[in-house]
């Protein structure tokens, strides 16, 4: 099949994300300049480099009542944010904590996180992911949308520094059987990474 135009797939979902699969989960935590706590899940979230270790997600779409999403929000008035790593034994939390709620709720209270300190940024991180990353905000960019309802963002920062918790790495390496990442496919579908394999390059 071959389709240009989303609303003529003739699936019964648009494939897109499905196809551009399986997708990190940024779980980003932030804060706004009261120090209210912000924490969302994002799947279109990658590195992009690493000299230095850079990151981009995607903030996208408005709150349900309208303005910038708050984590957006909050990068923006910061400068700052962490990109929490999750794991298949946090996915009921990272789930709970997507719920649209008002921007007053600490949403790792809501989800039953530990909001522990950063080194070198104000805003904490979830003490039970497996990894974190410490984030300075470099740049936001808008992306072109054809929804009006709809506000595509692209946030690039650069990793500061870095948690791991020490039960994922074995030998000096990560143990992706210990760390058990958690990824997004299409539709409802998540997945975790239990199988491993190497291919060393040609040169």
């Amino acid at each position: 099949m071959f389709y240009d135009d989303p609303k003529k797939h003739n699936l019964k979902h648009n494939p897109f994300k499905a196809l551009v699969a399986p997708r990190p989960i940024a779980w980003v935590s932030s804060m706004d300049l009261d120090g209210v706590l912000n924490l969302a899940p994002f799947s279109f979230f990658n590195a992009v480099a690493d000299q230095p270790p850079t990151i981009v997600f995607a903030p996208n779409g408005p709150r349900p009542g309208g303005g910038a999403k708050d984590t957006l929000a909050n990068i923006e008035m910061t400068n700052e944010f962490v990109v929490n790593l999750c794991s298949w034994e946090l996915r009921d939390a990272m789930n709970q904590s997507s719920a649209h709620v008002d921007p007053d709720v600490d949403e790792f209270e809501l989800a039953g996180l530990t909001a522990a300190p950063s080194v070198h940024v104000k805003t904490p991180r979830v003490k039970e992911a497996p990894a974190s990353l410490e984030c300075r905000f470099i740049t936001r960019m808008r992306l072109p949308s054809t929804n009006p309802k709809v506000e595509n963002n692209m946030v690039i920062g650069e990793v500061v520094g870095i948690h791991i918790d020490d039960a994922i790495i074995d030998d000096g390496m990560i143990d992706m059987a210990a760390y058990h990442p958690l990824a997004r496919l299409g539709y409802m579908d998540y997945t975790a990474v239990e199988n491993t394999f190497e291919i060393l390059r040609p040169d």
